[in-house]
């Protein structure tokens, strides 16, 4: 279920513009508008949550789902040379939009620090 405050949402729905690289029944992906890295794309499930905390196990297997595809939506947007996943929870962890999203960050070579 999307959630009409939500700016993922939003952008699922295209009320709000994005630059989409590939979308399915289950996942929305787009460019982060704010980079880290050269490639960087966040990889947004249609079902509105917020946290990993929240799945229940449909949601779990929607999140497999999502997991098993990025491999291919990254080497299809430049990441042929490996990439990082992170996915921030809350907080303190950074997370700024409160719907779970994968940030998927590459397409060179990526600093620890």
């Amino acid at each position: 279920m999307l959630k009409d405050d939500c700016l993922f949402c939003k952008k699922i729905k295209g009320e709000i513009p994005s630059s989409k690289v590939y979308e399915d029944g289950d996942m929305y992906v787009f460019k982060d508008i704010a980079p880290k890295a050269k490639v960087h794309l966040l990889a947004v499930p249609k079902d509105h949550y917020k946290l990993i905390s929240e799945m229940d196990d449909g949601r779990a297997q929607v999140l497999a789902r999502i997991l098993t595809k990025l491999p291919q939506v990254a080497a299809e947007n430049g990441c042929t040379n490996g990439y990082r996943l992170v996915v921030n929870q809350g907080d303190d962890a950074g997370q700024t939009v409160f719907h779970l999203h994968v940030h998927i960050l590459g397409g060179e070579n990526l600093p620890w620090d």
